[in-house]
């Protein structure tokens, strides 16, 4: 039999092979138990928080292209029609429409607060076909209607603070007004000129989550340019891409082919980095608040294993008389801890991941307050990356708390231990 088997053989019956319950079987047990709720602790936070992220990252991407290009300097894009059959020529692009984007102030009839600024988006109809954000009343129809106004989407509280709602059961759609900011500042410049208001159908209220995006409001491109006197200018490009994750991809090839002193080109974690970046932080922090159960598992295994040196000094001592070399007593206790590491771990993700799944498949914690949220019960992801990650981590802990009682093992005199026990 290879030297490998009865070196792993001795280790596993110094773990589990006793015949009596001891302090020290204890004190290991606690230490595996330890390193199980440490590795399942942290996949389940951590798959949570992946599913927070996927969640706030598809709202978002919603809302926000894959890839956007943007003019470096100056007002806005002249060039778009280039600029649109180099997107589309670039691999892995699935769509590309130009867009723009200013402030407008929104008047209304009716309402508590009728008058409001807002962020005026103006889009493409055909590419918001396939990319609008979740619409909770009306249609995303932005078209101008046969003989009517240009057709405008709100955010679902801000159509209900103002007033602004779309047409159904046989109510007509409400109209609103949008004065452009730059019309609004030619005004004050020019007492004897009244601001030229632009007229819209209200036709739609998407659902949206945050801030930020609260007070934006989208229409048709061509409205948009006349709102805000671009001419054929437009602010810049959204691209759509056929998998979200080849976004710093296709970045990287946009900025190969386009000046940089000309254009800036930003992927969708670019335009919301300050958000993701908090949330990647707030992971890891976790990560590392919850990996101290491991280590101090780890430490256990220190104490307990040095306890079974100490225990066990006639038999390493009786095993060196019979030949059996200092390395070769080193690694029956490097055996011991990679057992218990192999086993607390393996647990721990027998553990995690099966309450990962139970919370995915089942929602069996469901979120307090939860018609404020787009999402009923919390939101899990599970990464194989992090778990190889905390598998391996967990089991190198365990392997290096080794380390120190198998020195202590390995520099026993055989003599002197045969000569202590008797």
């Amino acid at each position: 039999m290879p030297a490998v088997d009865y070196r792993f053989q001795i280790a596993r019956r110094y773990l589990a092979s006793r015949r009596d319950v001891s302090l020290i079987s204890i004190i290991t047990g606690i230490s595996m138990t330890g390193v199980t709720l440490g590795v399942a602790a942290l996949i389940v936070v951590l798959s949570v928080m992946n599913g927070f992220y996927d969640v706030v990252r598809d709202l978002l991407v919603s809302l926000d292209p894959h890839v956007r290009i943007v003019s470096a300097k100056g007002p806005g894009v002249t060039d778009a029609d280039s600029l649109l059959r180099l997107a589309r020529e670039t691999a892995h692009v699935t769509a590309a429409a130009p867009y723009v984007e200013g402030k407008a102030l929104l008047l209304t009839r009716t309402g508590s607060d009728a008058n409001r600024v807002v962020r005026v988006r103006g889009v493409s109809p055909a590419l918001m076909k396939t990319a609008a954000p979740p619409v909770t009343q009306g249609d995303f129809d932005l078209e101008r209607s046969a003989g009517g106004a240009p057709g405008l989407v709100l955010p679902q509280r801000l159509g209900q603070r103002t007033g602004a709602l779309p047409g159904g059961a046989g109510q007509p759609a409400q109209a609103v007004g949008l004065l452009s900011a730059p019309a609004i500042e030619r005004t004050l410049t020019n007492v004897f000129s009244s601001p030229p208001l632009r007229r819209f159908e209200v036709r739609g209220l998407y659902q949206v989550q945050g801030a930020a995006l609260s007070q934006q409001v989208f229409v048709a491109l061509p409205e948009a340019q006349r709102l805000f006197s671009t001419g054929t200018r437009v602010t810049g490009i959204d691209l759509r891409l056929d998998d979200l994750e080849r976004a710093a991809t296709v970045k990287a090839a946009l900025e190969q082919r386009l000046d940089p002193e000309h254009y800036t080109v930003r992927t969708w974690y670019d335009l919301q980095k300050s958000l993701y970046d908090v949330m990647r932080l707030e992971k890891w922090g976790a990560s590392a608040i919850l990996g101290l159960i491991v280590l101090v598992a780890a430490f256990n295994i220190i104490g307990s294993l040095t306890m079974v040196v100490i225990e066990k000094r006639a038999d390493i001592g009786a095993l060196q008389a019979m030949g059996v070399s200092r390395g070769d007593v080193r690694r029956i206790f490097l055996y011991e801890g990679a057992l218990i590491g192999a086993v607390g771990t393996g647990l721990g993700l027998v553990l995690g991941l099966g309450l990962a799944a139970l919370q995915k498949y089942y929602a069996l914690v469901p979120m307090a307050q939860a018609e404020s949220f787009l999402i009923d019960a919390y939101p899990v992801s599970i990464q194989w990356l992090d778990v190889t990650l905390i598998a391996l981590v967990a089991f190198g802990l365990c392997v290096l708390a080794a380390l120190y009682p198998a020195a202590r093992a390995a520099d026993i005199e055989p003599a002197r231990a045969v000569h202590l026990e008797g």
